[in-house]
């Protein structure tokens, strides 16, 4: 690629326990920029973080924990139980999310390309036109559940009802440029199919 191409701006999306995360960290392996909007949502949302004051001004004192941040278990039950709470905490961090990831973008040593790991990316609708391609992890919704109650001990009920308020698989896979299928969970599969892209997206260039 010439070094007077504009980096490639790549948004990365899938469902809960689908494996995004892992693919993220293979594609920051290889040279990507990788901003992650979770890690910018939780930092927005810890003890003194931008966000604490309009969370606190909105929704009261109890959605803060002892430690002065975001309680997150709090919130989370909210917004699954109440839509409108949902829409008012996103109308609160969404616009800080945009100006921190395009913020990391412009200061960072972007390389070949941006990758911007966006879980809601289907849902939230404006990353679309803030990226070249969407890029998509995926595997079936069975797996998804499993995974989840094995790495962080939730319930089967505690899973599905997140990955029901998420983009079903149909709408993220039509969403995409391209789908990385990962129902078989293997490191190796994976590997291979972010060399293969990597090969057609940013080495053919």
């Amino acid at each position: 690629m010439g070094t007077d191409r504009a980096a490639l701006r790549i948004g990365l999306t899938g469902g809960i326990g689908s494996g995004k995360s892992t693919v993220a960290a293979l594609l920051a392996r290889r040279g990507a920029l990788l901003i992650d909007t979770d890690a910018i949502a939780r930092s927005l949302a810890a003890p003194g973080g931008g966000a604490v004051p309009a969370l606190r001004a909105h929704f009261g004192p109890d959605c803060i924990d002892a430690q002065g941040g975001l309680d997150r278990a709090w919130m989370r039950e909210r917004a699954f139980t109440d839509p409108v709470a949902r829409v008012q905490l996103e109308a609160i961090l969404h616009p800080l999310i945009r100006a921190g990831t395009e913020d990391l973008a412009a200061r960072g040593n972007t390389g070949p390309c941006i990758v911007f790991d966006v879980p809601l990316l289907v849902e939230s609708g404006h990353w679309r036109d803030r990226v070249d391609r969407v890029l998509v992890v995926d595997c079936p919704v069975e797996v998804q559940i499993e995974r989840v109650v094995r790495r962080s001990h939730w319930t089967h009920d505690e899973v599905r009802r997140v990955i029901v308020q998420q983009a079903t698989r149909e709408a993220r896979r039509a969403a995409a440029d391209a789908v990385i299928d990962n129902r078989r969970d293997t490191l190796d599969a994976l590997q291979l199919a972010v060399e293969a892209l990597w090969t057609h997206w940013i080495e053919r260039r």
